[in-house]
């Protein structure tokens, strides 16, 4: 599949490879360690038209959010947006997303990866609800313009709210440059930021208008090396590294941004009430490196002599220059300042846990 920007990026050479069946720019010329620290300093445009969006409509949609996933939908006020999760009864999780609470209507963002399968689940789930459900992914483009220049750049071409007044975690309808947009104030890069849905008509214009508006503040075009840099420094999970169906929330450390445990009755609940009774048997955490090497995912933890869990994300930090990860250990070694080592290449690497994230933004205001 290709993105409304494929040709786009093709022009502009990047450097294009298959991600979750979408043909995708990992880079431009510039290099993912340019566009991560771009978007640290300035500011970076990405094309996220591969992420799956839902919008639900009707008398029961929060009917059928409050039984689809873990927050609780009816604290979740008019223009403001949440991290939730989807969950199986196990527990396990089935995908993160993000719930924007619009005038008429709720959007739904979700990975690209889990679209089909996620779309299928709230169908499932809205059988007999008075909800329609529509899949926004033809007709609507989206952009991510992160970074601390991202309202700067974009407050001049946009004739709808003031940017500086709209909080983190905001949805608002305006347009820009004279496109009807949906502006959120979220992003997944741990800098301020803005994430737009647009009329797929528009979005090569906007793209190209948007890049030389900011040109002159540094913002360039960023592909998903960058993107995955970013995060990874802001220990933002990914789906299929942090959690998975084979992981649970709280394992995870998302209890307190995700979960809703009085309340409503989610999928899930009963089994994460039993995780949550107990102590855990592994946590996700964070780790520097002492002996040099990059931790891939999926490399063996150890301490003592034997395994004791698994990288999930690894890489080489831009912006601290050092060599991080994380990953789920036991959890009689997962306090920070513990000793680990990391298997890479079968050569047992000393590393420590550390705590999260490894990189805090300077430029939240």
């Amino acid at each position: 599949m290709q993105t409304k920007l494929h040709d786009w990026h093709v022009r502009a050479g990047a450097r294009m490879i298959d991600f979750s069946g979408w043909d995708m720019p990992i880079q431009y010329a510039t290099g993912p360690r340019e566009e991560h620290l771009r978007v640290r300093s300035a500011a970076g445009l990405f094309d996220i038209d591969h992420m799956g969006r839902f919008e639900l409509t009707g008398p029961d949609a929060v009917k059928l959010l409050q039984r689809a996933q873990t927050w609780d939908a009816s604290r979740i006020a008019e223009g403001r947006a949440h991290y939730s999760l989807l969950c199986l009864e196990s527990g396990g999780i089935v995908d993160d997303i993000f719930l924007y609470r619009l005038p008429q209507s709720w959007l739904v963002i979700v990975n690209a990866s889990n679209t089909a399968k996620d779309l299928a689940w709230i169908q499932s789930l809205a059988r007999g609800m008075n909800v329609s459900i529509r899949n926004r992914g033809s007709d609507t483009c989206m952009l991510a313009l992160q970074g601390p220049a991202a309202r700067d750049i974009l407050a001049p071409l946009c004739d709808g709210p003031d940017l500086e007044t709209m909080g983190f975690h905001r949805v608002r309808e305006c347009k820009i440059l004279g496109a009807s947009t949906i502006l959120c104030t979220t992003g997944y890069t741990g800098e301020p930021g803005c994430e737009m849905l647009l009329p797929a008509a528009e979005c090569q214009r906007l793209w190209t208008d948007i890049l030389a508006a900011g040109e002159a503040r540094g913002l360039v075009p960023c592909g998903l090396g960058a993107r995955d840099s970013l995060r990874a420094e802001a220990c933002l999970p990914l789906y299929g590294h942090e959690i998975s169906e084979d992981t649970d929330p709280i394992s995870a450390g998302l209890a307190r941004a995700a979960l809703c445990m009085d309340g409503h009755d989610f999928i899930g609940k009963p089994a994460l009430a039993a995780v949550a009774s107990k102590p855990l048997e592994h946590r996700l955490v964070g780790f520097e490196m002492i002996d040099a090497g990059v931790p891939r995912q999926g490399y063996p933890i150890q301490a003592g002599g034997r395994k004791i869990g698994r990288v999930t994300t690894g890489l080489a930090s831009p912006s601290t220059g050092h060599f991080v990860g994380m990953g789920y250990v036991e959890s009689e070694f997962a306090d920070v300042g513990s000793d680990i080592q990391i298997m890479i290449r079968e050569s047992a690497k000393a590393a420590r846990i550390v705590k999260r994230p490894f990189y805090t933004s300077p430029h939240w205001r």
